[in-house]
């Protein structure tokens, strides 16, 4: 399955993009907001790890390449977060972009693909987000959304050590009827 948009193509990922995903991981600005840079190994199991969740659920984080170009550029997509939280089972709506792709409305316009994927042809009732609590780039890009942050759904991310600044998390959410009542479309 492939989903394009005005200026990029989301499809399934390739050993292509092991290499550039790798040094997006590795750029201290993008992984600013995590817990730690990732090497190529950890980056290589998270791919395969995508690929695999992607062929069981028919849905997932999927390779970003600019249209113009065909040049990778990160991940968006739909993911059931791996871990146990108040609000889970539940779809998350995500995504990470190499610094060059920053400023552009990417993440947005793929994001919207993504949730116009998920609440229609997969039928989804309702898709959550989550970040650090400071990071106001990808909460911009989750109220762009129409998605509205549930106070009482903030957490501690569980994937995240105890003391390290990064595991506050928020949540936003985002329910079908609340998409069709917005009328976006990719």
């Amino acid at each position: 399955m492939t989903l394009v948009t005005d200026r990029l193509i989301l499809r399934r990922w390739t050993d292509a993009d092991r290499e550039p995903f790798a040094a997006l991981c590795a750029d201290p600005e993008v992984m600013e907001f995590f817990p730690s840079l990732m090497d190529r190994t950890q980056c290589d199991t998270m791919v395969d790890r995508i690929m695999l969740r992607t062929e069981e659920l028919g849905y997932g984080l999927w390779a970003m390449e600019l249209r113009a170009t065909g040049e990778f550029v990160g991940f968006t997509g739909l993911a059931v977060p791996s871990f146990e939280a108040h609000f889970t089972p539940a779809v998350e709506v995500g995504w990470r972009l190499a610094r060059s792709a920053w400023g552009y409305g990417y993440a947005t316009e793929a994001a919207i693909a993504s949730l116009d994927d998920g609440f229609t042809r997969l039928g989804l009732e309702s898709v959550v987000s989550m970040t650090y609590v400071h990071n106001g780039r990808s909460r911009a890009v989750m109220e762009r959304l129409g998605m509205r942050r549930d106070e009482a759904g903030d957490f501690d991310h569980p994937l995240v050590p105890e003391g390290n600044p990064v595991r506050p998390h928020v949540l936003y959410r985002l329910t079908a009827a609340e998409w069709a009542a917005r009328g976006t479309s990719p």
